[in-house]
């Protein structure tokens, strides 16, 4: 799409309007009027600044908006919407390096942004655009009831090369990974109530090597932020549920602690009803052939001494026992209990 960048007129008030009433804009930009009126919008246009239309270059469609902030030693904070009707259609990526570019040529030196841990759709803009994710600040936003939240620091040197910034991780080919048996789905926001209910037993709490919250709010704002875990790099959080008919089974990840030596841990829990079927063997090969494919040298896991069913789960998607690791795992009461090793490497 070729789109064009100019300043706000006053016939651009009702597109205004619309996006800034649409609840995802809402969301996002908790200091925008609740409703947002025509007045408001032309109060917008008329402080004119840094603030840019963002145009479909042939028809003059309004399609989004960018800006930046200056601040000190050739710094500037950039952002971006898009409306409703546009999205999915590239608007913000292509936007954010049509100003970057134009930034860069007026000497700015570096541009930065920050996304809500949860607005996954704008991480993958920066992405696309060429930021690289720089870490979290703590409380670096709020919500329109005046809590705050965390958000996801992005930015970009004059000197980056163009294109996307790498990912340790990409996205899973297709969405999913599947046998025909079984189908791994990213986890996301719609799973906080199964993946809460599963976490909860006691049998899958007691043996969370990462910890298990049982407040079902924390469960959902870890499943509304998996995404951007996933997206750093830090970890692949997947739902496994039954090709045929979609039932919920249980979830898989893989954690991505070791990218010097490119290796991953994989771990997973399922639901009673689910246990004893085969499905955790399967979702294990699905995600181990995937970490294979995407550059892992080593794949590895880790079991309690007394967690026989793991194992078999291990074995039977071809882990290979390595090791018992004394006082590795975290147990209940502040204990510590032995790991039992097992890995698996990349075919040569």
């Amino acid at each position: 799409m070729n789109i064009a960048l100019r300043p706000w007129r006053d016939g651009d008030a009702d597109a205004i309007v619309t996006a800034c009433n649409d609840p995802l804009t809402q969301r996002y930009l908790p200091l925008l009027p609740a409703p947002y009126t025509h007045s408001d919008a032309l109060t917008y246009i008329g402080r004119g600044g840094n603030e840019r239309a963002v145009v479909d270059e042939n028809t003059g469609e309004v399609l989004g908006a960018t800006g930046w902030t200056p601040g000190r030693d050739a710094t500037a904070e950039v952002g971006y919407w898009v409306m409703p009707a546009a999205r999915g259609r590239r608007v913000a990526t292509t936007a954010l390096e049509v100003l970057s570019a134009e930034l860069f040529k007026s000497n700015f030196q570096r541009l930065y942004l920050q996304t809500a841990l949860s607005n996954v759709a704008s991480q993958r803009v920066a992405i696309a655009a060429g930021f690289t994710r720089e870490g979290i600040a703590r409380g670096g936003s709020r919500w329109r009831d005046g809590s705050r939240y965390d958000t996801v620091v992005w930015a970009r040197l004059a000197d980056d090369p163009l294109g996307p910034s790498p990912r340790a991780l990409p996205d899973l080919p297709g969405g999913r990974l599947t046998d025909g048996v079984v189908v791994l789905r990213p986890l996301g926001e719609e799973d906080s109530l199964v993946t809460y209910n599963m976490r909860i037993l006691p049998e899958v709490s007691g043996r969370s090597v990462v910890g298990t919250p049982i407040d079902p709010a924390v469960i959902a704002r870890n499943c509304a932020e998996s995404a951007s875990k996933w997206l750093a790099g830090v970890r692949a959080e997947m739902t496994i549920r039954r090709a045929e008919d979609d039932a919920y089974l249980g979830e898989i990840a893989v954690y991505y602690a070791e990218p010097v030596l490119r290796e991953a841990m994989i771990g997973y829990s399922l639901t009673p009803e689910a246990r004893g079927h085969g499905y955790a063997a399967r979702a294990a090969r699905l995600v181990t052939d995937w970490g294979f494919e995407i550059g892992m040298a080593r794949m590895i896991a880790g079991t309690a001494v007394d967690n026989i069913a793991s194992q078999r789960v291990l074995e039977a998607a071809g882990y290979t026992r390595e090791a018992v690791q004394e006082s590795r795992l975290p147990g209940p009461d502040g204990t510590r209990v032995d790991n039992v090793s097992f890995a698996k490497v990349r075919p040569a």
